[in-house]
């Protein structure tokens, strides 16, 4: 289940938004602060989003590695939860961006042309 969501950083090649430059995760580990004056290092929107979406289904895929290996008794109690708790934090946050996309899309469609 966890592995259809990847095909979520792949959005930027969809709805003609193939010409939006991308970065490779060795030159996006290091994103800018939201309000900085032009983006010295080139991400785009899209870009910002795909690592965002890889790296929420990264850490939901390590807290569920480590679940196993809590069942299997090779990993403490406190790693599991620990594990558990950032991946809840990781989509609580998803869950989040993802509201005011669709919040900002609804009022971008409301605005008359």
């Amino acid at each position: 289940m966890i592995s259809s969501v990847q095909n979520v950083s792949n959005l930027s090649m969809t709805r003609a938004l193939g010409a939006v430059d991308t970065e490779n995760s060795a030159s996006s580990s290091v994103a800018t602060m939201p309000g900085a004056a032009g983006a010295p290092n080139g991400m785009s929107f899209a870009s910002v989003m795909g690592n965002m979406a890889s790296d929420a289904v990264n850490s939901l895929k390590g807290a569920e590695s480590m679940s196993f290996a809590g069942i299997k008794g090779t990993a403490s109690t406190r790693e599991v939860v620990d594990s558990m708790l950032q991946a809840e934090q990781t989509l609580q946050t998803a869950i989040a961006i993802r509201d005011k996309v669709v919040s900002a899309f609804l009022e971008v469609t409301k605005m008359q042309m």
